[in-house]
């Protein structure tokens, strides 16, 4: 962690999770001194996940808050270094890049990283929130395992909910799958497939209202519904509930500046970590909206670096030619 005022770097990298601590990595492995804006949740949404058993490496669980420490020390001990600030603002349009922090002032970058993630869309329940880790996910690829012979909640009504009710059958005994409307947004090939699915449930035109449960430690016990046309409470008994209502990019910084797919993910050029900014370079969840998983991501931030290393080298050496 640094405590010197810093005015300028070679490399500045947004974000704390597996991608942008991976980036720090290789970066300061090619001795370009990076520097790391850790951002408003630092180690990304690993921090909120109990057990990762999907992590290459790794034998038995680990805990992702455990993994996101490991990552930190790992490139600070490459020479690294760490900011834990908020971005406030950034200005591409001019080189350097300035970057406004809340509590550091302005930092210019001869290059950047964005690494910012994206967060999954929650229900915005209490009961929600103290559940989170304890029976209440927002990825069935990550936690999905847990839940053998068990019998699960997806909320929702979209590809993302569909895509995870019919994943979570390879594990749950039971999946009911809750939405709010009459008919799903779906595509209509994965409509066709939970229809056909007889492990699945659809429960229309309803929403969650609170997630029940109880004991030491935490474990989900059912969920309370609600009608959306006569406002009748019922109780349906879950082991767990999967939140299945779409991700949003941390994409605010840069709107107007890089190029941005629809959904508002970062575009980056296939292949390859390049936004349409040279020198900027886009990594992990900011710029995947497909599979978001972190070990996806770290690889997406081992690419960045190179890129941003093959950057300012060509730079170095158009300078020097001149």
């Amino acid at each position: 962690m640094t405590t010197q005022p810093i005015s300028h770097v070679r490399l500045a990298i947004l974000g704390s999770g597996p991608a942008g601590w991976t980036a720090a990595v290789y970066a300061a492995r090619a001795m370009l001194e990076p520097l790391v804006i850790s951002g408003l949740q630092p180690g990304g949404q690993l921090t909120i996940t109990t057990d990762v058993e999907n992590y290459p490496g790794f034998a038995d669980p680990i805990q992702g808050p455990w993994l996101m420490e490991q990552m930190q020390l790992q490139a600070e001990r490459m020479g690294a270094r760490t900011l834990f600030d908020h971005v406030s603002k950034v200005d591409l349009g001019r080189r350097p890049f300035v970057i406004e922090t809340e509590s550091s002032g302005r930092i210019t970058a001869d290059a950047l990283v964005v690494a910012t993630g994206a967060q999954a869309r929650w229900l915005g329940l209490e009961s929600e929130e103290r559940f989170k880790g304890y029976g209440v996910s927002a990825c069935a690829t990550c936690d999905g395992f847990f839940f053998r012979g068990k019998e699960v909640v997806v909320v929702g009504g979209g590809n993302t909910a569909l895509e995870e009710a019919l994943f979570l059958t390879n594990f749950a005994s039971k999946v009911t799958l809750v939405h709010r409307r009459e008919s799903f947004r779906g595509e209509r090939i994965l409509q066709d497939r939970v229809f056909a699915n007889p492990k699945i449930e659809v429960v229309w035109n309803a929403t969650v209202g609170e997630i029940l449960g109880s004991g030491t430690p935490l474990k989900v016990e059912g969920v309370k519904l609600v009608d959306t046309r006569t406002g009748t409470p019922s109780v349906r008994r879950c082991d767990g509930v999967f939140v299945a209502i779409g991700h949003a990019p941390a994409t605010e910084l840069f709107r107007g500046q890089l190029d941005m797919k629809p959904s508002g993910y970062l575009a980056v050029k296939p292949g390859t970590s390049l936004t349409n900014i040279p020198g900027v370079f886009a990594a992990g969840d900011v710029a995947d909206e497909t599979y978001r998983q972190a070990v996806t991501a770290a690889g997406m931030g081992c690419m960045a670096a190179l890129d941003a290393e093959r950057f300012l080298a060509a730079e170095e050496a158009a300078r020097t030619a001149a």
